[in-house]
């Protein structure tokens, strides 16, 4: 009995301290001293008692506040454990005879036990108890013809001090257990939210694929950059958003990952909400599970089509330049020649001759693609105004309404106010005015009617718009106009845009084509507002 009470005494508070997380009892020595003290007590009154003598396992409690706690806290429990024993049971002097030594005994081994773990250091005072008690039962000759009843006394110490090393060192290591897993969730914790905080905050798309190559995983980035919420994300179909011309190369680079198990960098087009196409570069990187076979792939996708259309200007600068130069130089080389050839004609033209005539149209033809030639090589003068493009576009109108009654074409000029004051050189906008009109005019073989839209931009720009009814640019041919030498017309030299798209340029502006295939193609041109 006295044995299963020791042990719920000394495990009541143990698992108590787990369940509150309470701090191992070092941390509150004083407290656990007296509670020691208090079993200690209790296991005086249920003692064995034998002829004035009190037989118990009181001191099983004193060797554990020795060892785990320190002379000073054991003190505390021997005083009340001393105390109940003098209550409860005679024979005084050899008590207190016994206790005395066993303090001091406790206490001078503990100076030399102070590097030893609290476990060898229990066993250490237990045998300089059991000197202790022998000294004692000698000493006053108590029970001597029972050497089997002290034996059995010993043991029952024994037992009891066994059973509370036990529990507590359970409890230490269930303690230290808990912490470490405590502080590896914190840790894991902590982690995943720098991962998330970087997921959730980088621009980069992050996509995990699992084996089945279905979608297990879309980074927040997909609402900024794609206008998709991650729900939206997931209940469309696989590959929905990537390019269906690059579907199938998409597919092999996923093939080929898990054949040769190495990452792969591949460029592809994804699908924004609102219909356009974004090109991106990904780098996919294999995840291995434990038995060395890649059960996810990691997508990481940048948006590139800033660095795409920078990289197309840049080209279409160098085109411009180098051929601008071969340009000025071959037309330079030409004209000579060509005022020459056109001089002798016009001299020696033989009246009502048909040939001629088209002899000198052609040759006017050769000179108007020299003189462009020399516009795009060669930089013109630019006389900078502060003009109104509203006037500037009913001029070019102006010029082409002969043409365009010929060919039944109308023009529908719309504008929000009377004035949009610019910055520009006149002759060289109208002449671009001129080309996309002329270009317009020249889709639209059935006739029509082509819009003029002025209005001011979001940014205070003044934006020109120009909407014709002709039979439209496919859609994959929008980004080569204004490359030199391309043409859709079957006479066009793509000269024309190519100076347009200079000019533009020059002025700060920007020019852009949309068609809608048979619907007609619209130029829109953005030029800065004067201040």
């Amino acid at each position: 009995m006295n044995l299963a009470i020791f042990s719920l005494l000394v495990s009541t508070p143990l698992v108590l301290g787990a369940f509150t997380k309470h701090k191992p009892f070092k941390h509150s020595s004083i407290g656990v001293g007296i509670y020691a003290g208090v079993v200690s007590s209790i296991l005086s009154l249920l003692a064995i008692q034998q002829q004035g003598y009190s037989y118990d396992i009181r001191y099983a409690p004193v060797i554990l506040v020795f060892a785990y706690l320190g002379p000073a806290v054991g003190l505390i429990t021997g005083v009340i454990s001393l105390f109940t024993r003098l209550v409860i049971s005679g024979h005084w002097y050899p008590a207190i005879m016994g206790w005395t030594m066993i303090m001091i005994g406790f206490s001078v081994i503990h100076l030399f036990t102070k590097r030893l773990t609290a476990v060898k250091k229990s066993v250490v005072l237990f045998g300089t108890y059991v000197v202790i008690y022998l000294i004692i039962v000698f000493m006053f000759k108590i029970f001597m013809d029972r050497p089997v009843f002290h034996l059995q006394y010993v043991l029952f110490v024994m037992l009891g001090l066994f059973i509370g090393i036990i529990l507590i060192e359970s409890y230490v290591k269930l303690f230290r257990l808990n912490n470490k897993l405590t502080n590896m969730y914190k840790m894991v914790e902590a982690s995943e939210a720098k991962y998330r905080l970087i997921a959730e905050n980088t621009s980069d798309l992050i996509i995990v694929m699992n084996e089945e190559q279905s979608i297990i995983y879309f980074s927040p980035s997909h609402e900024n950059v794609l206008g998709f919420q991650c729900k939206e994300l997931e209940r469309l179909e696989k590959y929905q958003l990537i390019h269906p011309d690059e579907v199938e190369m998409f597919k092999n680079t996923i093939k080929l990952m898990y054949e040769n198990k190495e990452s792969q960098s591949m460029e592809f087009r994804m699908m924004h909400k609102d219909g356009r196409w974004l090109d991106f570069e990904s780098s996919c990187m294999p995840v291995r599970g434990d038995s060395g076979l890649i059960e996810n792939i990691v997508i990481v996708s940048r948006d590139i089509s800033e660095r795409k259309k920078a990289e197309d200007i840049l080209l279409r600068s160098e085109k411009l330049s180098i051929i601008g130069e071969l340009a000025a130089g071959v037309a330079h080389e030409i004209r000579n020649p060509l005022t020459t050839l056109k001089g002798f004609m016009q001299l020696y033209k033989r009246a009502d001759s048909s040939i001629d005539e088209l002899l000198l149209s052609e040759l006017d033809r050769i000179e108007n693609i020299t003189s462009q030639l020399l516009t795009l090589g060669k930089p013109q003068a630019m006389e900078l105004k502060r003009t109104n493009v509203l006037e500037l576009i009913e001029g070019t109108l102006v010029l082409l309404a002969p043409e365009a009654m010929m060919s039944n074409i109308q023009f529908n000029l719309k504008f929000e106010e009377s004035s949009y004051f610019i910055i520009c050189e006149k002759n060289q906008l109208k002449q671009v005015f001129l080309n996309i009109l002329k270009n317009a005019m020249e889709a639209m073989k059935e006739g029509g009617e082509i819009q003029i839209n002025l209005r001011k931009g979001p940014e205070d720009e003044c934006v020109i718009a120009f909407q014709d009814q002709g039979c439209g640019i496919p859609e994959e041919l929008l980004p080569r106009l204004g490359e030199p030498f391309y043409t859709l017309k079957e006479k066009g030299t793509g000269l024309g845009l190519m100076i347009s798209h200079k000019i533009i340029k020059q002025h700060n502006g920007s020019l852009t084509f949309n068609s809608n295939g048979k619907e007609g193609t619209m130029v829109e041109i953005k030029l800065p507002s004067a201040s």
